[in-house]
């Protein structure tokens, strides 16, 4: 986990820049209830789920986040009554939005700093991105189906998350051109662990990665770039994703 007064200063830096994160018209008044109810379903799992969750729980500045980042504008208009329910949506194209839980899980586990570049595999709505966003210095997204990646860039750029960059391409490959990441989420499951992705890891770095086949058990993955270079990995708690599209299926 981050230590408490690096926690202490991010922290101060969303609460002063929330009016920037999203939106007049997504305060975080908006469905304060539904928002509320979703963070303590995020605690309840954390607790049971403690081989997974690192330190005393998910850490209380990804929690804030989650608070203040409007989830229902990440659905489709028909499923917004649903939004902040602790389970995946459909979003169109056959993938999901993920619960957020794992979104809340995938986001501490890469310990995700103020200066820190980070990579998304796998934009989809959109939501993972906006939630990494006020975290990061700079998130850049790749999504391999068009119309995801241009509805879900539109959305971040009418929400103002001015420092998070989509592109439509193969996430298998990364995105070398500003590449190393400090952090790396991948938010479909792959067959195994894309070594593309673990060379644009930077050292001391930290990535999370679904693996595992679409008829078979999936296990999330936390990888580790160890400053002297060794990777180590860790499986944490099986999950359901959908398939990751591209290389590594040639």
């Amino acid at each position: 986990m981050r230590p408490l007064a690096q926690c202490q200063t991010l922290l101060a830096a969303v609460l002063a820049g929330a009016a920037a994160v999203v939106s007049t018209s997504a305060s975080p008044q908006d469905r304060l209830a539904e928002r509320t109810a979703m963070i303590e379903t995020i605690n309840m799992h954390a607790r049971s789920a403690p081989s997974a969750v690192e330190g005393q729980g998910i850490d209380p500045v990804v929690l804030k986040t989650m608070g203040k980042v409007p989830r229902h504008f990440f659905v489709p208009e028909e499923l917004r009554r649903a939004a902040y329910r602790d389970r995946p949506l459909p979003i169109g194209y056959g993938q999901t939005i993920s619960q957020p839980f794992i979104v809340a899980l995938m986001t501490d586990l890469i310990n995700v700093g103020p200066g820190d570049v980070v990579l998304e595999i796998g934009t989809g709505s959109g939501y993972q991105a906006a939630v990494l966003s006020p975290l990061a210095a700079k998130v850049y997204s790749i999504e391999i189906i068009p119309k995801l990646g241009e509805r879900a860039a539109a959305r971040l750029a009418e929400l103002h998350f001015d420092n998070v960059e989509v592109k439509v391409g193969d996430g298998y490959y990364g995105w070398p051109a500003h590449a190393p990441f400090d952090g790396i989420v991948v938010t479909a499951a792959a067959s195994h662990i894309p070594p593309p992705l673990v060379e644009q890891l930077a050292k001391g770095g930290r990535m999370v990665v679904p693996v595992g086949g679409p008829f078979a058990t999936q296990f999330l993955m936390l990888v580790e770039k160890r400053v002297d270079g060794r990777i180590t990995t860790r499986q944490l708690l099986p999950v359901s994703f959908v398939p990751l599209r591209g290389g590594q299926a040639r």
